[in-house]
């Protein structure tokens, strides 16, 4: 099948590599299946595409070589929901807010996208009792001399 992207054009994909998000996103709950799309030719970013509206995509990145020490654990309800045996089936993606210039890009670490790779379910979980925040500079500024 083919579906239209915000940032792909016309993009050819199956069924089977939809994922689904019973719940949704915040602020689209509507939104219940996903693709995600490779965004740049190295691996670091990807687009978080919705089947049913072209214009929904959200710019993705792994935050672990961004943030070495980034650490949460998933609540049990949150673990039945994505249907997780092992934590081998487990990818973790946070929301970028790009910015123009993208070294000022910042990344939502208090709400990551966690994602069952093996029974392609996701879900935004929303950390709290954690000091991470919406926006987080995915670049370290250099002080200036």
């Amino acid at each position: 099948m083919k579906i239209e992207t915000k940032y792909h054009g016309l993009v050819e994909c199956n069924a089977e590599e939809f994922v689904q998000f019973p719940s949704g996103l915040p602020g689209f709950q509507e939104e219940k299946k996903f693709l995600i799309l490779p965004f740049s030719d190295d691996g670091t970013f990807f687009i978080l595409q919705s089947v049913s509206t072209p214009g929904l995509g959200f710019v993705l990145t792994n935050p672990f070589p961004f943030y070495p020490e980034y650490d949460f654990k998933l609540d049990e309800q949150t673990v039945e929901a994505l249907k997780l045996e092992s934590e081998k089936d487990v990818v973790v993606y946070t929301v970028l807010t790009m910015a123009d210039p993208f070294h000022l890009t910042t990344a939502n670490l208090q709400a990551p996208i966690v994602v069952n790779t093996k029974k392609k379910i996701g879900k935004q979980v929303i950390l709290t009792g954690t000091s991470y925040q919406t926006k987080h500079k995915l670049f370290v500024e250099k002080l200036a001399k």
